[in-house]
């Protein structure tokens, strides 16, 4: 694995490595070498001495010598050493080809999250985590009643959303093919107004044009299943969710 972008720093008791990961650009510290700062720092202080008792040169070479302690450079041993300590908390992903850290990391597939053929499952659980800390902060300020029913809105929001039929990742209205894979996106059922026929979201309840009450709408009916003309895959729509070819 190579090694991700870093800088060096020293805060007065050796330098050390950051690794940044570069997705979130989370950062990874190393261990200064504190012992060998200690004594590098005894030996410059003795030899500095030394130098200063040369007559004419002694004081500016003793001073111009680089202090350990204060030091942010580092030989390319010294990095490769600090890179040792840092290099299990990253992850290369093998499509994308960057080192990221465990936060962007899906270890079950062995892919970066926005790689990984989970990314569907993953959003859904990230999205889950964000709501229970929203509703566990909202219970300790008294807002709990609140937002009792924010998961449920989440959720009808998540279900309405298009996805691609292949790899689940969401996409906009109107898309036909996924970005991710090629794949038939699926567009959900839209709810028609009794009133004035225009088309609301799905899971509206009132329209938002004459504010009648909206019935949802029923599934659209879906052909029967057929074959791909380019590729012989079973389909089930109008789109081959395989290669992408329109078959109807």
């Amino acid at each position: 694995m190579r090694m991700p972008r870093y800088d060096i720093r020293n805060d007065g008791v050796g330098a050390y490595a950051t690794f940044h990961c570069e997705k979130c650009y989370r950062e990874f510290r190393s261990q200064p070498n504190v012992g060998n700062t200690v004594a590098a720092g005894i030996g410059r202080a003795a030899l500095g001495g030394l130098l200063r008792n040369v007559p004419i040169i002694g004081w500016a070479a003793a001073n111009s010598m680089d202090d350990p302690r204060y030091s942010s450079h580092m030989s390319p041993p010294q990095l490769d050493a600090a890179w040792t300590q840092m290099q299990e908390q990253f992850h290369e992903c093998p499509t994308c080809r960057m080192v990221v850290c465990p936060t962007d990391w899906d270890a079950t597939s062995g892919h970066c999250n926005d790689d990984s053929p989970r990314r569907a499952e993953i959003a859904q659980a990230q999205t889950a985590q964000a709501l229970g800390a929203v509703q566990g902060l909202a219970g300790a300020f008294g807002m709990g009643a609140a937002l009792s029913n924010l998961g449920q809105v989440a959720q009808q929001a998540a279900a309405a959303a298009p996805r691609c039929s292949k790899c689940g990742t969401a996409a906009r209205r109107g898309v036909e093919f996924c970005a991710q894979c090629g794949g038939a996106v699926v567009q959900p059922a839209r709810a028609t107004c009794p009133n004035c026929q225009a088309q609301m979201p799905p899971g509206t309840a009132f329209c938002t044009n004459c504010g009648s009450k909206v019935a949802a709408a029923a599934p659209a009916a879906q052909p029967p299943p057929t074959t791909c003309p380019t590729c012989g895959a079973t389909v089930a729509g109008r789109f081959c969710g395989a290669c992408g070819s329109k078959v109807s």
